[in-house]
């Protein structure tokens, strides 16, 4: 009796253009469109492979309209754009690409025409670009977005200019990548951390004067004041920023993500609130201030140090290999920031599992933000942890 035939089973590669090629058919004839495709899954090179298709009916040399130009919040995520071009074969394109960050895409629109406006991260725009892209759909000219995280709310500001200028035609999440073997799979532990209550925690006014106070007690301050907001001289949404920041400086989380971070001997990557937490949690850090953070990132990489600690700047348009454990600070009630720092981990093999370490306050609103940011992951790949029991002493 022959033996039956082996059956090839797509790779994970083939995967991605195929799914690929099913946005590119789904956004073709559109003048304007918006994806929103789960980090990881290539949303670059969609664009790429969008304009390597539109580039020969594209209008000749000499006519003042030139082919593509792509708009990003950083000159990192466009430094991407010629990386992602040189690696898939795409590089003759970079002769018809202009490059600007969003900080000048108002300027450079209103200097030139272009054939179509790609605009990555588009979640990023903000009501001050809305004439250059008014006056780039006037002339009958095409956007597409691209974006990991749309805004969550369509009546804000983002969500709106999203809404007219890229509407979403693909919505393809975390977890459908995950279920279709693009993206590796993961897991979320959150650790239920209590304020502390002893009187060691030093607040330093504006004024330079200070005062010693305990967690709990500072945040009982806080909640008593937004109880009695009606009467407080602050509006009620600067009461709740202030708790807020003050959530987010508690030395508590500190200690513990520190200690945590001990338990690990593989590479682990730390995400903060602020360039000062990240200092004091790793040697090696990458935020916008420290101009080593590239040479860090690249030792990183290579897995020549162990600990990276950073803040938002590293959320997007950047790949970490092999990276499978993650530890944020702060939730920030927002999925799609939850998800921005998840998806660092999901570029692994997609028969591996990476873990996010989600850190919490017990008892205090930050239980409500935990709650919104992991809204959009599925609930069986969360779980929660008593920090006294997973790690019985917060002490450094």
């Amino acid at each position: 009796m022959s033996a039956s035939p082996a059956v090839a089973f797509p790779t994970a590669q083939a995967k991605k253009q195929a799914l690929q090629d099913h946005i590119l058919a789904v956004i073709q004839g559109h003048q304007l469109a918006g994806v929103a495709v789960a980090m990881g899954v290539g949303k670059t090179l969609i664009g790429l492979r969008d304009m390597a298709r539109l580039l020969p009916h594209c209008a000749p040399t000499g006519s003042g309209v030139m082919p593509f130009l792509v708009a990003a919040p950083t000159q990192a995520i466009l430094d991407s754009w010629p990386q992602e071009a040189h690696k898939f074969g795409l590089a003759y394109l970079l002769d018809s690409i202009t490059f600007t960050t969003y900080r000048s895409l108002s300027k450079v629109l209103g200097q030139g025409r272009y054939h179509k406006l790609y605009l990555d991260e588009c979640h990023a725009l903000k009501d001050s670009h809305e004439p250059g892209l008014k006056a780039h759909v006037a002339r009958k000219q095409s956007i597409l977005g691209l974006t990991g995280t749309p805004p969550a709310q369509p009546g804000s500001e983002k969500g709106r200019l999203v809404a007219t200028y890229c509407p979403m035609r693909v919505d393809y999440t975390t977890d459908e990548a995950v279920l279709a073997g693009l993206l590796n799979d993961y897991r979320l532990v959150v650790h239920r951390l209590p304020l502390n209550s002893v009187r060691d925690y030093v607040v330093t006014l504006k004024s330079g004067s200070q005062f010693t106070t305990s967690e709990r007690e500072h945040y009982r301050y806080w909640s008593t004041r937004l109880a009695n907001a009606d009467q407080d001289a602050l509006p009620v949404e600067t009461l709740r920023l202030l708790r807020m920041q003050a959530l987010m400086n508690y030395p508590g989380k500190g200690r513990y993500m520190a200690q945590l971070a001990r338990q690990f001997t593989e590479k682990v990557l730390l995400f903060t609130c602020n360039q000062q937490q990240a200092e004091q949690q790793a040697e090696h850090t990458y935020h916008s201030k420290n101009k080593e953070s590239q040479a860090n990132l690249d030792l990183f990489n290579a897995g020549t140090i162990q600990r990276l600690a950073c803040v938002a700047q590293l959320s997007e348009g950047i790949n970490i290999a092999n990276l499978r454990v993650g530890i944020i600070w702060h939730a920030f009630g927002n999925e799609r920031k939850a998800a921005q720092r998840i998806g660092r981990l999901l570029r692994l093999n997609p028969d591996q599992t990476a873990t996010v370490h989600l850190l919490m306050y017990q008892d205090t609103v930050d239980e409500h933000w935990v709650e919104q940011a992991l809204a959009a992951f599925d609930p069986t790949k969360i779980s929660y942890v008593d920090a006294d029991c997973f790690l019985p002493s917060l002490e450094p």
